[in-house]
């Protein structure tokens, strides 16, 4: 790296946080608001809510599906650049959603551009942030900050959401994601990539067909397993076998010198796993949590956008006061302690969560389960990712 992007880097410090962590918000955002919509959306597109349903399920699998190509991409043509193609596709996504006549044409924008820019810009954030920020105490502090506006975004989404599509309409939480994308887009202008890209890497392009076919049959599978337990078996079976096949060829590649999409050696890391496997449980949490609830909330109890969104509140501010404490934390107690004291609150929060939902129609019968999910999950979110990104050079 030159002396003067390095000089350029360091001067602005604030810019570059400021754009990785907004990013990580809307794309967050987006994965949760759209639960307090989907009363009005179906009605709007007289389509059903299981429709509705399945646009936010298909955003996610486009998303999870294309990341491990996305995030290889970022050697062959810099981290800037997929970072803020992926913010441009993200907002023609978002406004082409805002203005959907139909069902169809909202999943082409929400599920399928949306997904692609989120698949496109997530690596770097995360690559981005830790080239920043080399010793662990600020890469704490800076996956701090990321985490708590993702964490806020998956949260608080429900809230902004339904704020947004009550007093004016669902089609203006899209446009919403769009304006707060060009405030990225100007912020990001002022990162320096401190890797300068190699147009001559390879890139595995088998391995990535592979890889995002076999995920997507793995989560059809689980898509059918209401209407066809058969279809369900065969749709995970010949996914798992899809799976099996990328991972031996990715092995063979290996082998031979080449590189694959992914490197198997990776998974010789057994803090990285632990750590990849903490993370994946708790967005399944956060994640989970915020789309059965709202589904709750609005179909069952026949709360509007608005009321849904407020009941998540309470986990919103256990978020943020958890995220925000992560340098604080992460000084004072080792990574593993926080990551086990985050489970064990988080689960006491859903243990809670379901009881007093189950017995008491009154909606202050989610905050105390709320919040100690979001206090629980904001405490280990960080520490998880800390982990992880620092077993490798």
């Amino acid at each position: 790296m030159s002396e003067t992007a390095r000089t350029g880097q360091q001067a602005r410090p604030g810019h570059a946080l400021a754009a990785l962590a907004l990013a990580q918000f809307i794309c967050s955002f987006a994965g949760s608001n759209m639960n307090v919509m989907i009363n009005d959306i179906s009605e709007d597109l007289d389509t059903t809510v299981q429709g509705v349903q399945v646009v936010i399920t298909l955003f996610l699998l486009v998303m999870a599906a294309l990341m491990i190509p996305g995030g290889k991409l970022t050697d062959r043509f810099g981290r800037k650049r997929c970072f803020l193609t992926g913010l441009i596709v993200y907002a023609a996504g978002a406004l082409l959603s805002a203005a959907a006549p139909g069902l169809g044409v909202l999943i082409l924008g929400n599920s399928i551009l949306e997904g692609i820019g989120t698949a496109l810009l997530i690596p770097p954030v995360y690559i981005l942030t830790t080239l920043l920020h080399p010793d662990v105490s600020s890469r704490a502090r800076a996956f701090g900050v990321v985490m708590a506006l993702g964490g806020i975004g998956a949260a608080a989404g429900p809230l902004i959401g339904g704020l947004i599509t009550t007093g004016i309409s669902w089609r203006a939480a899209f446009v919403f994601q769009a304006a707060v994308v060009a405030v990225i887009v100007l912020l990001s202008r002022r990162i320096d990539d401190p890797l300068p890209p190699d147009p001559a890497r390879s890139f595995d392009t088998m391995g990535a067909v592979l890889s995002a076919v076999g995920l997507v049959l793995v989560v059809m599978g689980i898509l059918a397993a209401d209407n066809n337990v058969w279809l369900m078996i065969g749709l995970m079976v010949l996914g798992a076998l899809v799976l099996v096949w990328f991972f031996r060829s990715a092995r063979a590649k290996e082998a031979s010198g080449q590189e694959p999409l992914l490197s198997l050696s990776l998974f010789r890391n057994r803090t990285s796993n632990l750590g990849l496997v903490t993370q994946n449980i708790q967005w399944l949490l956060l994640m989970g949590t915020s789309f059965t609830v709202a589904a709750y909330l609005q179909v069952v109890r026949g709360y509007d956008a608005i009321q849904t969104g407020v009941v998540f509140t309470a986990a919103t501010l256990g978020l943020l006061a958890s995220s925000l404490s992560a340098e604080r934390l992460a000084r004072r107690s080792p990574q593993r302690t926080l990551v086990m004291a985050g489970f064990i609150v988080t689960l006491t929060g859903v243990a809670i969560l379901v009881v007093l939902a189950g017995n008491f129609s009154t909606a202050w019968a989610f905050v105390p389960g709320l919040l100690l999910i979001g206090l629980g999950l904001g405490v280990m979110l960080t520490p998880s990712v800390n982990i992880v990104q620092s077993s490798f050079p």
